[in-house]
């Protein structure tokens, strides 16, 4: 389907934010996450390459794209080098499942709006992940495994 609007602003990532905190994420090891870095990237246009590459195949419409802009969940997304997996992680903002009672945009009439808004979002976090590991990064894992892991015979 794709959807023709402009880029929002990238989002600025918080060195302070704690990813233990999202139920989405789990990373062991290094808290070294290279916010800095990777914002510095989405700036130079990994956001802008990586938003326009979703756009133009994401199911999600106009009214749902303005809906997710009023919230802010643009701005929401959490980037992060985890380095125990070798990788760039991602949180992805979304709509509370208490929306109705929470009466959280005007707009919102239904689950599927919903979903559909999580989904896309979702999407883009991966997408963006994409662009940095392919086009950006080019760091090594520091993570080094203990000496006493057992060999397997193959």
């Amino acid at each position: 389907m794709g959807l023709d609007v402009a880029v929002p602003d990238p989002p600025e990532l918080r060195a302070e934010a704690d990813i233990q905190q999202y139920e989405d994420v789990s990373v062991d090891g290094e808290t070294d996450y290279r916010r800095d870095e990777l914002e510095t990237f989405l700036r130079e246009g990994a956001w802008t390459e990586a938003f326009n590459q979703w756009s133009e195949h994401t199911d999600l419409d106009e009214r749902e794209f303005e809906t997710a802009c009023d919230l802010d969940l643009f701005y929401e997304f959490d980037f992060f080098w985890d380095d125990f997996a070798d990788r760039v992680g991602y949180h992805a903002p979304g709509i509370p499942e208490d929306w109705q009672e929470r009466d959280v945009h005007p707009d919102l009439d239904s689950w599927n709006a919903v979903s559909s808004i999580n989904a896309a979002l979702t999407e883009l976090g991966q997408t963006v992940c994409d662009v940095l590991e392919r086009d950006y990064v080019d760091w090594e894992a520091e993570f080094d495994a203990p000496d006493d892991l057992p060999e397997f015979d193959q």
